[in-house]
């Protein structure tokens, strides 16, 4: 019984990478039960059996990959700035070019438009977590202008148009934002 248990486990855990390969690799509509159970190595009965079709699969996949996010960005990790920038650039650095091309295709999809609207919550959250001292000080529409700076300037769209669009280097990168978030967080 236990070796059948690790088993399904196993075969769950593969069906669920090759969904989240597939996602990254192809667009929405052309991620089918076809195309992840022949990247899977089981049956298409195999995936909606364990997860109910295709809706099923990417909400399960879109959970498991929403979890192993947020802990690569967990803001207890961080620690001023330089930890903020660090935790940032990493992640973007692995994941940033496949967000941005999520987000470009989430007009197109309810569930990538629910998680795009996801990933600002977290992204929102995780920022007044990480600069909860600097926001401290400050009330009302003061308070609510420096969050949205702090997020905008820690934005996947602000590591493009540096890493990508101006092509500086990770290092550069990190230095840029630091530049950029410095004078927010100085006291005044």
């Amino acid at each position: 019984m236990v070796a059948r248990a690790a088993g399904a486990a196993a075969t769950g855990e593969r069906i669920l990478d090759a969904a989240v390969a597939a996602f990254w690799e192809l667009s929405t509509d052309q991620v089918s039960l076809d195309e992840v159970a022949r990247r899977a190595g089981v049956t298409v009965q195999t995936v909606i059996r364990r997860f109910g079709g295709r809706d099923g699969l990417m909400a399960a996949a879109v959970e498991r990959e929403s979890r192993r996010v947020q802990a690569e960005r967990d803001p207890a990790a961080v620690t001023g700035v330089e930890g903020a920038v660090n935790q940032l650039i990493t992640h973007y650095e692995a994941m940033g070019d496949r967000v941005v091309a999520m987000l470009a295709e989430a007009g197109h999809s309810p569930a990538l438009q629910e998680l795009a609207e996801s990933g600002r919550r977290f992204h929102r959250a995780w920022c007044e977590t990480v600069f909860a001292s600097t926001l401290a000080s400050l009330t009302g529409p003061a308070r609510d202008r420096r969050l949205a700076q702090l997020i905008a300037v820690c934005d996947v769209y602000t590591w493009k148009l540096l890493r990508r669009d101006a092509g500086l280097n990770r290092l550069q990168t990190e230095l840029a934002l630091r530049e950029l978030i410095h004078p927010l967080t100085e006291e005044s």
